[in-house]
């Protein structure tokens, strides 16, 4: 089951947000970052990578993107 596009909250912080990235590590420490809302004045917050186990969801909406029309960056991937 993946947790991209849903939001979740760290139970540690309360920092808040939608799961635009998933990173898995062979460590095992797993991590999630989390983009919030923009503020009451317009402003953007910076993102944060919080771990796995410290984040409950929050709601059950899971945002979607149609990336059809336009699938991602115009450029190939590094080398």
């Amino acid at each position: 089951m993946s947790i991209l596009g849903t939001t979740q909250r760290d139970k540690i912080t309360g920092f808040q947000g939608v799961v635009t990235r998933y990173c898995e590590y062979i460590s095992g420490c797993n991590q999630v970052l989390l983009v919030p809302k923009i503020d009451d004045k317009g402003d953007y917050k910076e993102p944060h990578w919080i771990d796995v186990q410290r984040l409950e969801q929050v709601g059950s909406e899971v945002l979607t993107l149609n990336n059809g029309v336009t699938p991602g960056f115009d450029k190939a991937a590094p080398k």
